[in-house]
């Protein structure tokens, strides 16, 4: 099997209900011994794993090496913090998007599982898809404004769409992926999206939905938004 171009190997730090995004930031409490060597390893290096979500139908098997989706996102550790008893604290950064080309079987020194993976571009045109992007923008902010006001009628204020000015709308669009409380499938589909504009496009139809299902009524009472 030959290789793919800008193929590298990367430690992979695989979670069920955790997916990065780039641009994204996510606290991670590491505990287990795998992880607590992974993280040792990256903290002397170069800083960098790969966070993939698992399968939802193996979640139950975290504790085996259980089928992964194709696509994670590289994160670089911003901050990190050892615990006396080895745990870690650590902060992520997501920075790139990545395809899982194959996982070479590990040495019995490494616990933690490495693949050998592919960049992933986000491609983004901005004479063609510059102003559609910025229409989805506010129509995201818009349905997120509307369902925080279905979640806490009279409690939440409409999003003032300068609050996010200082943004630009390819990282609106993957922060915002970051920060919505959405289910973890929804979440890696968001992150196999082809580019900003595909990514934001369903990103509108997922808030849409959910916008609709709170004012029908039939939104599932522990669903958060955070």
């Amino acid at each position: 099997m030959s290789e793919p171009r800008h193929s590298e190997e990367l430690a992979l730090f695989p979670l069920a209900n955790v997916v990065l995004f780039p641009h994204g930031q996510v606290p991670l409490h590491v505990f287990e011994p795998r992880y607590r060597q992974l993280c040792a390893h990256a903290l002397t290096g170069t800083r960098r794993i790969g966070m993939v979500a698992v399968r939802p139908e193996h979640a139950g098997a975290l504790a085996g090496d259980p089928p992964l989706f194709p696509v994670g996102c590289a994160g670089v550790i911003e901050e990190a913090v050892r615990r006396p008893d080895g745990r870690y604290d650590l902060v992520l950064r997501g920075t790139h998007r990545f395809r899982i080309v194959e996982e070479p079987p590990r040495g019995a020194d490494r616990l933690y599982r490495v693949a050998r993976v592919e960049k992933l571009d986000d491609p983004f045109d901005e004479a063609s898809e510059s102003i559609p992007l910025q229409g989805l923008r506010a129509d995201a902010i818009d349905l997120l404004s509307r369902l925080l006001q279905l979640m806490s009628p009279g409690e939440a204020p409409a999003l003032d769409p300068r609050r996010f000015s200082g943004i630009d709308d390819v990282q609106f669009v993957d922060l915002l992926c970051q920060l919505l409380d959405l289910a973890p499938a929804a979440k890696q589909g968001l992150l196999e999206a082809n580019g900003p504009l595909a990514r934001c496009q369903q990103l509108v139809t997922l808030l849409d939905f959910l916008v609709a299902e709170f004012d029908s009524g039939t939104a599932g009472s522990s669903r958060t938004l955070h």
